[in-house]
């Protein structure tokens, strides 16, 4: 290829196994990718927080956190979308009354509202990520919010849904829920970068994997799903590559020729 083109990786279980472990045909590919001139992103549901280490590695600074509520370009804040501010305080009004713990996150740090809870140590530990969130039950106060999280088994977040119109509810484990604002997505991230840097759409990749993929692997030119992805994930791609643990993405990238 000629012409720059920009790829965006999901994290986990695209750009790290299940061990959450970075393959290294895939840090190889990334490697490649910029040494042939293209802009390599990450898109993530992750904080900032959460993935310093991986971006320092693969030396990558423009990435889409939050499902695409906090974008960085270059490492320069270029788009942020916070949580209604009135509707989290309420929700969580809620939710404690259900003994339903949630967690506020900002781009430097996550506070839950309540010391401890078994939900938030067995889901959050399944990130195997040095941070976990300490004990803040008014962590909003006076700071913009990009997600929240809400502990709760399965079936359980339906009220919400129906209550709380301003926001999304992803469901990333058994006992946690995403709370996003309303329409918020990887995809609405992804076009903010794009329209920055002038990239055409037939120039713009997206390897992905999970539920909070879908839209951005079917709103860019190229959606790739990973093997192991999630089958909405896959029906909403245009290719469908290798699992994570079979090189998924130097697979792909060689199968389509870009390496």
């Amino acid at each position: 290829m000629t012409k720059q083109s920009v790829f965006f990786f999901d994290i986990d279980g695209t750009l790290l196994n299940g061990e959450k472990k970075l393959p290294a045909s895939t840090k190889e590919s990334i490697f490649k990718l910029k040494e042939a001139g293209h802009i390599v992103a990450i898109a993530t549901g992750r904080a900032p927080f959460m993935y310093e280490d991986l971006r320092k590695e693969l030396e990558i600074n423009t990435y889409i956190s939050y499902n695409g509520q906090y974008v960085v370009l270059e490492g320069e804040v270029l788009y942020t979308n916070p949580l209604n501010m009135d509707e989290l305080i309420r929700l969580t009004e809620i939710a404690k009354a259900n003994e339903h713990p949630v967690v506020f996150m900002d781009h430097d740090d996550m506070k839950a509202n309540v010391p401890e809870h078994t939900y938030i140590t067995e889901s959050i530990s399944t990130l195997r990520i040095d941070r976990f969130p300490t004990h803040d039950p008014y962590y909003y106060r006076g700071r913009d919010l990009y997600q929240s999280l809400l502990f709760c088994m399965e079936g359980e977040e339906k009220p919400y849904e129906s209550e709380f119109k301003a926001f999304d509810f992803v469901r990333w484990h058994p006992y946690s829920v995403d709370i996003l604002p309303r329409g918020g997505s990887k995809a609405k991230g992804i076009e903010k970068v794009v329209e920055k840097l002038g990239i055409a759409k037939e120039n713009i990749y997206a390897f992905g994997d999970g539920l909070n993929d879908i839209e951005m692997l079917s709103a860019v030119h190229h959606g790739i799903a990973m093997g192991n992805g999630e089958e909405k994930a896959k029906q909403a791609a245009r290719y469908v590559t290798l699992s994570v643990e079979e090189d998924g993405i130097s697979y792909g990238l060689k199968k389509l020729g870009l390496l």
